[in-house]
Formats: structure tokens, sequence, C-alpha cells
């Protein structure tokens, strides 16, 4: 079975939890022996994993250019001169009116770029000539930035399209959603054959808030791979004296940071000895900083910034526990690594990771009593400590990426009658 996928991140080249998702569903595709994917990216960097195809968006022809092949091999890093030609074969109208560079292709920056919207657009152009080229059975577009590109390569190809939605426009403004976005997803919704989303919240949001019929809707939650040995190595500190309560991700309104700001406000009224630590970055800061400053408590909170690949799991080994308080939370990767490393945690109970574990303990997002409780009796009482460390990893081990690979492919199969 061939595969036609389009995302917008990969690792190790991570900007968010799109990045991961995207590359575990993919090793999960491949664990099955028989599926071929191949994937797209606006802009690779060629040190991505070779566990499938790639496709680099940003040296696809869509303007006819007379190149020559020894030109070629100068100014293409992620494509061959055979593939180029093939490529430029297959365009099917002259872009020649967009800002294409000297390859006749788009430039895309790496990551997420200032004009978002425009790369999206140009993006899906480019899957039409990616559509016209290559052989496959179905599409598979991850998140709403690539949907316009799965619309754009059903239409070409006449082929299934699944797309998979790793988060909503409602859950990423807490209701107050973009126009513009809303209709690129309920598009991109209104086409698909199939909708995998990564929990059940997101799978009611989708059929509540975007009008989509049930019977195509999927829940399919993500997973997490083995840590590598260089994570399982690293030391994990006795904190006998102080203990270390960790919030790791974006410090956005989607997350709610403020309501673990306000929990530690209220530990810290019962005891000094826990030190809190806030690791990211995002919109809200600075708001954070001051917030713990006025609750009195600026002695005893941490804000090491953005933390990237090894950093991550040195911050969790270094945590006695993990809190994640999300307002609304599509899955959350987050606690499942944390856990991993043995760290006990708490979650919203607005996270749809919570659908599959139960070995955290689970709070609204807003009642930051019960959250201010259940951090502090993780803190004081090393039974409940050692039962959530222990059951936590033998829990999370045994939800695996080869899983989902494994439901993913039923569906597929489903879509083409096999």
């Amino acid at each position: 079975m061939k595969v036609l996928q389009f995302g917008w991140e990969m690792s190790p080249h991570i900007y968010g939890g799109l990045a991961v998702a995207s590359y575990g569903i993919t090793k999960g595709l491949a664990a099955q022996g028989d599926v071929e994917t191949t994937f797209c990216l606006p802009h690779p960097f060629g040190d991505e994993e070779k566990h499938m195809n790639y496709v680099a968006m940003n040296e696809v022809p869509i303007a006819y250019r007379d190149v020559s092949y020894d030109e070629l091999k100068g100014k293409l890093k992620n494509t061959t001169p055979e593939q180029y030609y093939q490529f430029r074969d297959h365009i099917y109208a002259d872009f020649n009116y967009m800002p294409v560079n000297e390859l006749g292709a788009m430039h895309f920056d790496p990551g997420y770029g200032k004009n978002l919207n425009e790369d999206i657009n140009n993006y899906s152009i480019v899957a039409g000539v990616v559509a016209r080229t290559l052989d496959f059975d179905l599409i598979h577009a991850h998140d709403w930035l690539t949907f316009p590109a799965g619309v754009h390569a059903k239409m070409v190809s006449g082929k299934p399209l699944c797309i998979h939605v790793h988060a909503t426009d409602f859950d990423r403004s807490r209701g107050n959603v973009n126009p513009t976005v809303y209709s690129v997803e309920r598009n991109g919704m209104d086409h698909a054959d199939c909708i995998f989303c990564v929990s059940e919240l997101t799978r009611q949001t989708v059929i509540n808030h975007y009008g989509q019929d049930p019977r195509k809707v999927v829940a399919m939650h993500n997973a997490v791979y083995p840590l590598p040995q260089e994570y399982l190595d690293i030391p994990r500190p006795r904190h006998d004296k102080e203990k270390v309560v960790t919030f790791l991700g974006r410090i956005t309104m989607q997350k709610g940071p403020e309501y673990f700001v306000e929990a530690a406000a209220l530990v810290l009224k019962r005891t000094r000895n826990i030190r809190f630590c806030m690791a990211g970055s995002g919109d809200m800061l600075n708001a954070m900083i001051d917030l713990a400053a006025a609750r009195g408590i600026a002695d005893r909170f941490h804000f090491p910034g953005f933390q990237r690949g090894k950093q991550v799991y040195e911050c969790y080994k270094d945590s006695d526990v993990f809190v994640m308080p999300s307002v609304s939370e599509p899955f959350g990767i987050a606690p499942l690594e944390a856990m991993q490393c043995g760290t006990p945690s708490i979650i919203s109970k607005q996270s749809g990771c919570g659908e599959i574990l139960d070995k955290v303990i689970k709070v609204d997002y807003w009642d930051i009593n019960a959250m201010a409780d259940a951090i502090y009796s993780i803190c004081t009482n090393q039974s409940l400590y050692e039962y959530l460390r222990d059951e936590g990893v033998k829990e999370v081990d045994s939800i695996t990426w080869e899983k989902v690979g494994l439901r993913i492919r039923k569906y597929y199969d489903q879509l083409l009658g096999l």
C-alpha cells in the first residue's frame, strides 16, 4: 500500500507536538511491513530518519524552467535531478506569476514563517504537482495547515483522503475561533473520507462544532516510543530536602499556566520545601513571571525557558511531579513522556490523554485547590509517589505507535475496500 502524507514538521526538527506525532504515526505504519509512505515537508533538512520517502516541497517546480542536469546537482539539496524532471513534466499550469526561484519552485521558511496563511496556500499549489506525479493509493494530511494540500491532491488524483486532526482552533483559542482557520479546518473535514482525531474529546468537537458525520470520524489516540538508552541513562537526582514540581510546554492560554502558578501558591502556604519549574516559552511567559512575583513565590519559582531534545527528559528526570493543567488539550503527549521517566503526573480532566491513562491524578483545570492537594500529596506521601512512579511506567510502556499504526492500516483497508 502506498500512502501520500502531507505534514508540516518532522523529527528531529521539532517545533511542537505535530513533529512527534507525525514521526510516531509514520514509524507505526512502517512497522506493518507493507505500507510505503511518502511524506511531504515544506522545508526538510535532509537529516530526517529514512523510514519513508520524503518530498521537499521547496524543490518541486510549479513553473517551467529549462535547467540542465549539471546545474540542478548544485541547487537541489533533498531532490534528485531525475525527481525534479519528473515533477516538472507534471506541471499542469504554469505558475510564473507566483514568487518562484530559478528552479520554478516555492520558498518555505523552516517551521512556521511570518506569512503562514500564504505558505499554506502555496503548499497546496505544490501538492497538485506532487499528486499528478507520484503513484499512491490514498492521501493522509496532518493538521489544518496541510488540509488544503490534501483536498487539492484528492481533486487532482481522485484518491481517498484521510485527515488527521491533532487540534482544532477551539482548543487553541479557548473558543475565540479564528474564522479563517475554522473555514480551512471545516473545508478539509467536509472533503475527507475519514477523519482521525487524537482523542474522543476532539472527535466530539469535530462532530458538534464542525458538523461532521460521526460515521467517518474516528478517535485515534497518540502513543510514545521506548526511550533510547541515552535518555534512560540520565541520572535521577534525589530530592530529600526539596521536591521539584514541573510544568513543561507552551506557556499560552490553551495550556492553563496561570492555574499552575495559583496552585503552587496554595501549596507553598503549607510548605516551603518545594520548588516549581515552568519550562517553555510563549506569549504568557512574562505574565506568569509577574504572577509568581505578585503571589510572593518568586523565590520558589524557576523559568528555564524553551527545552529541546535531551533537555526535555533531563527536566522530567529532575522532577518529582509533572503537571499539565491544560484548559483544552486534544491529547497531550507530555504526561506520557514524563511517566516514561518515572515522574508521577497530574493532568486536567480536559486532556485527551486522560482517556487512555489511569495511573495519573486527574483534576479540573480550574480547580486549583484539588491541583494543590494532589501536588502536596505526591510530594509528601512516599507510598503514593512510588505507586504512581512504578505503575505509570508500566502503563505507558504498553501504549505503542505500532498499535496505532495497525489501527490506522485497518481504516486504510476499509477506505480502499480491501
